[in-house]
C-alpha cells in the first residue's frame, strides 16, 4: 500500500483485493496502481506473499469459502467423497488441493480427465473423473455416492451431482460454466435433506474474506505455487483469455503488470 486516508491500513502494509466488480464495472483491474475503497481491502495474512495472493486470486478465495461452506454444514472427512467438478480450472484445482489438505477425499471431474489427470492427482484428487460420466440428464434420485460437492458449473451437471448427494449431504454451488439453468427436483432435498450452499467471493463481506485468506495461509502448500501457477506478461493476456474461454488452460495464471 502507498497511502491510505483511513486509518484501518497504513503506508507498506500488505493488502489483498479480489471482486468488488475491480476490472469490470471499477477501473482498475491489470494496472500497476489502483485508487479503491478501504472496505474492499483485506489485510494479507502471514505466510502469504504478494505474488502468492495473486497466484490465489479470486478463484482460490473462491475455493476456500466453497470448502469452508461444506464444513460449516458439518460435512467431514470421513462421511465420504467429495466431487469437485471443474476440477482443471482455477477454482476446482485449488478446492482440490485444500479439500486434500484438509483430509478429504477429493474426487476430480474434468473434461481434460486423461490430459490432466496426473496432475490432478499431484494436487491431492484421489481419483479423476471424466466430465460425461456426470455431463448428462440426472434422474430426480439416483445411486448416493458423494458426501458433499464443489460444483463450478451449473445446469445439468449440477443437477447430476445434486441427484448423487447422500443422505444430509451437501453441495457448495460457486460457478455456471455449462450454464444457469438447474434442470432439477425438489426431491434430493425433501427426501435425502440434501443442501445447495450458494457461494458468492465478489460480494462477501470482510469477515469472511479474512477467515477464508486466513485458512489458506495455513492449508495451501507451497508446492501448489509451483505446480499450478504459470507467469505471463501483460501483452500476452488476450490470447491468455481466449484460451480460458476456449477451456485450454489449467490451474492459474498471474500477470506480470509492472
Amino acid at each position: 500500500m502507498i497511502s491510505s486516508s483511513d486509518n484501518r491500513f497504513k503506508e507498506g502494509q500488505h493488502v489483498v483485493l479480489t471482486g468488488w466488480g475491480v476490472g469490470e464495472t471499477h477501473w482498475g483491474g491489470l494496472s500497476e496502481k489502483a485508487c479503491v475503497k478501504a472496505d474492499w481491502l483485506v489485510p494479507l495474512p502471514e505466510g502469504i506473499s504478494a505474488q502468492q495472493s495473486m497466484m490465489i486470486g479470486t478463484a482460490g478465495l473462491t475455493a476456500m469459502l466453497c470448502v469452508q461452506a461444506l464444513q460449516e454444514a458439518g460435512i467431514k472427512p470421513e462421511d465420504g467423497e467429495i466431487v469437485v467438478t471443474g476440477a482443471s480450472g482455477g477454482v476446482g484445482s485449488v478446492a482440490i488441493t485444500l479439500l486434500a489438505q484438509l483430509g478429504y477425499q477429493a474426487v476430480a471431474v474434468s473434461g481434460r480427465a486423461s490430459e490432466n489427470g496426473e496432475w490432478l492427482k499431484s494436487l491431492g484428487a484421489s481419483r479423476v473423473i471424466d466430465r460425461d460420466e456426470l455431463n448428462q440428464p440426472a434422474k430426480p434420485l439416483e445411486k448416493q455416492l458423494w458426501a458433499g460437492a464443489i460444483d463450478t458449473t451449473g445446469s445439468t451437471m449440477l443437477a447430476k451431482v445434486l441427484s448423487q448427494i447422500s443422505y444430509g449431504g451437501a453441495v457448495a454451488a460457486c460457478g455456471l460454466a455449462c450454464g444457469f439453468d438447474l434442470p432439477t427436483t425438489v426431491m434430493p432435498f425433501i427426501l435425502r435433506g440434501v443442501r445447495l450452499l450458494g457461494v458468492d467471493s465478489v460480494y462477501a463481506p470482510i469477515e469472511k474474506r479474512q477467515r477464508a485468506w486466513k485458512q489458506i495461509g495455513e492449508v495451501l502448500p507451497e508446492s501448489f505455487y509451483r505446480q499450478s501457477c504459470k507467469e505471463i506478461a501483460l501483452e500476452d493476456v488476450p490470447a491468455a483469455a481466449s484460451d480460458i474461454v476456449d477451456g485450454n488452460v489449467s490451474g492459474r495464471l498471474v500477470v506480470k503488470v509492472q
